[in-house]
């Protein structure tokens, strides 16, 4: 008796071994797969950048162009509360121009590539900073004269990098955009109607010239993202610095204006060519207000290479 009680303990005991082992497996396995629900419910939820962004893109065509002034309103008001020497944007906007400019330096020089970028744009922009220094010197030396001597500098390297050391990446295929398109346009329209100061009539129509130029000069670079669809870092950054460069250059006039209460548009002459300065301003800026819109809400959502959608730029 004594022997089968033993023989017929030892197989009980493993049982509940057996069955302790299992529940705790079942247990652990439940743990396993509540923790793996949370994190595809996390990652499922989406950000508030993300749930903004979607409820804006919702939004019918009249709707989104007031979300965009508003916010420009905003910000302007924001600016003029923390700056008090409103001549400080321009100078900021000239600093964050070569700030881009040196995260292409970076692009040419470690990535070894000029892949997504517009040699186009770049020489209107060279083009518009020559002029644009010409005009200082003959008319007004300033701090802004070294900036643009500065800028022109490194956007003539980027030229040069482009055209010879890096042209085997370049996509001159991507790159189609037609310079003439703007240059003449911007030329035609310099002649018609310019400054009314005191200075030379060449030097008063280059000034025109310098200031319609600029507003379009960033046109093929925004051809060549929309051949290509997809922006890698180190352009999308480029372009945003450009974006933001061209808000706080806009800001600065459009705060100025409100600061004189209309005596800087008297002073800038008469006519058609104080109203064209701003229009310039504000054309260049909600040229890009849309890439930096998608830029933004790529970064938040954590994404290093910016897709674009069809008909974004």
């Amino acid at each position: 008796m004594v022997t089968v009680h033993t023989l017929t303990s030892k197989p009980t005991n493993q049982h509940r071994e057996c069955r302790a082992q299992r529940h705790r497996d079942t247990e652990e396995e439940s743990e396993s797969e509540w923790e793996r629900r949370g994190e595809e419910s996390m990652k499922g939820g989406k950000r508030p950048i993300q749930v903004v962004a979607t409820w804006a893109r919702r939004q019918p065509p009249k709707i989104k162009v007031f979300l965009a002034v508003a916010s420009a309103i905003v910000a302007l008001v924001f600016l003029r509360m923390i700056i008090h020497d409103h001549d400080n944007l321009f100078v900021a906007a000239e600093a964050v121009h070569a700030l881009g400019i040196s995260v292409l330096i970076y692009k040419l020089t470690k990535e070894k590539t000029c892949a997504g970028l517009s040699l186009k744009s770049q020489e209107l922009t060279a083009l518009f900073l020559a002029v644009r220094l010409y005009c200082s010197f003959v008319m007004e030396f300033d701090i802004h004269t070294l900036l643009d001597s500065a800028t022109l500098v490194t956007t003539l390297w980027v030229i040069y990098m482009i055209r010879f050391n890096l042209k085997s990446s370049y996509m001159e295929d991507k790159d189609n955009f037609k310079i003439y398109y703007v240059v003449i346009p911007c030329a035609v329209l310099s002649f018609l109607i310019h400054p009314t100061t005191q200075h030379h009539i060449l030097n008063r129509i280059f000034w025109a010239f310098c200031v319609y130029l600029e507003a379009v000069s960033v046109l093929p670079q925004l051809r060549v993202m929309q051949n290509t669809k997809i922006v890698e870092p180190f352009t999308a950054h480029y372009v945003f610095a450009l974006g933001v460069a061209r808000f706080l250059s806009c800001a600065h006039w459009l705060l100025q204006v409100l600061d004189t209460r209309g005596r800087l548009l008297t002073a800038l002459g008469y006519g058609l060519w104080p109203s064209m300065v701003l229009l310039s301003e504000i054309v260049q800026t909600f040229i890009l207000a849309d890439f930096c819109y998608y830029y933004v809400k790529s970064i938040f959502g954590g994404q290093l290479v910016l897709r674009l959608p069809s008909g974004v730029v």
